[in-house]
């Protein structure tokens, strides 16, 4: 889905979003790139006590706030003409009311004289040059790869973004390392005849800009509803028992993915019941180490050296069992323990989830054994098939 005031693309001709007779601006979000729902719209305000500063949102999802001193009649979805630092741009009214003083409390937007205006509704000029200034976007920005490549910058070009009057471009680019552009912004002036602004973005802000699917098969959170990126640690992924695998963790940005922290706060809340195993216990029976660790119903498997089996024991149980190690004490052995336990279903489900693994391995190894002495036969049978016959043989 997408409309042509955002970069998902997914629209027919002319802006047309497809299965959408709004054009975009249906008023529930659901068309466009990090909409906020409207839910004071229905309420009716007088002219004179409405909240004059109006949210428009840009390409990529950019949003930014301006007055309406012409107290122009309005509605959300309109195309206006804005009024930048040098020239103008257009965008679309994403917001407006009461809900737009809440967001820039937020964001900690200023209410003050430096906000730029609103000059008027789009008309069908206007909305030409937009969608001329739109189609330079591409062209545009594979030309500066090009020079890029020829100046032997280590920068990442992503995304261009022209002004609707054509007169200035905004470049995004990522880059690790600080990167000298004065002569780039000399050719690209000097061939495209604009002002060139360069403008460094990290590599999630990237990702939010291009938009694709995550590995939970929904939108990537950062092109649809997340605006503030916090950092994200390893540590998050170890209080909740993933595996440390960088393929699994990375998002497309190639960062951790940013729904780890999501159920984190949850996941420190249940831990803070859990004892911290440094060392295995000591039975009679063997040395047990811990395996696994269900942290919501409290109960910690172990296993023996030689046994494949796991243990499910309480947590009030590993604790009794730490403080008799401790004063030297070793009891006879951890099923004891379970089976005194009201968890000793779950030591029977884990020894038949154990048992129904092995026996898939049994299974596929005999298939595997199966299939290389096929494979063995139908070469011998070949082999005889090419040997060369006696002399007199049919």
């Amino acid at each position: 889905m997408g409309c042509v005031s955002c970069s998902s693309g997914g629209c027919g001709s002319g802006g047309t979003v497809a299965g959408c007779g709004s054009n975009g601006s249906c008023g529930t979000g659901g068309c466009n790139k990090m909409n906020v729902f409207d839910w004071l719209s229905h309420m009716e305000v007088p002219v004179a006590l409405r909240f004059d500063v109006l949210e428009v949102k840009f390409k990529g999802g950019r949003k930014e706030y301006f007055r309406n001193v012409n107290q122009l009649d309005l509605t959300t979805g309109d195309f206006v003409v804005c009024e930048m630092q040098s020239g103008h741009h257009v965008g679309m009214i994403s917001l407006q009311g009461e809900l737009v003083r809440l967001q820039m409390k937020r964001k900690n937007v200023l209410l003050n004289d430096d906000l730029k205006v609103i000059y008027r509704v789009a008309n069908e000029k206007d909305l030409e040059k937009h969608t001329q200034a739109i189609a330079r976007d591409l062209p545009v920005m594979y030309r500066t790869r090009e020079i890029i490549r020829e100046l032997k910058l280590n920068m990442k070009l992503s995304d261009v973004e022209f002004q609707s009057d054509n007169t200035k471009a905004t470049f995004y680019y990522s880059s690790d390392e600080r990167v000298d552009f004065r002569e780039l912004i000399k050719l690209l002036a000097a061939e495209f005849r604009i002002r060139v602004e360069m403008r460094q973005i990290s590599l999630r802000q990237e990702a939010s800009r291009l938009g694709g699917l995550g590995s939970c098969g929904r939108e990537l959170c950062c092109s649809t509803w997340l605006t503030d990126f916090k950092s994200i640690s390893t540590s998050a992924a170890r209080y909740q028992n993933l595996s440390l695998n960088p393929a699994k963790l990375s998002g497309q940005c190639g960062r951790l993915k940013c729904c780890l922290n999501y159920e984190l706060e949850t996941y420190m809340d249940a831990l803070s019941d859990i004892p911290s195993v440094e060392a295995p216990l000591k039975t009679k029976k063997g040395t047990a180490y811990l395996q696994k660790t269900d942290i919501f119903k409290k109960i910690m498997y172990f296993g023996f050296e030689k046994d494949n089996n796991w243990y499910p024991v309480a947590i009030d149980k590993v604790v009794e069992i730490l403080d008799m190690n401790k004063k030297g004490i070793i009891p006879e052995s951890l099923e004891i323990l379970v089976t005194e336990t009201p968890t000793s279903q779950e030591r029977k489900e884990a020894g038949s989830l154990n048992s129904d693994l092995e026996s898939l391995d049994r299974k596929y190894s005999e298939e595997q054994q199966k299939k290389k002495k096929k494979k063995n036969r139908n070469n011998r049978n070949k082999n005889k098939s090419r040997a060369p016959k006696p002399d007199g043989a049919a």
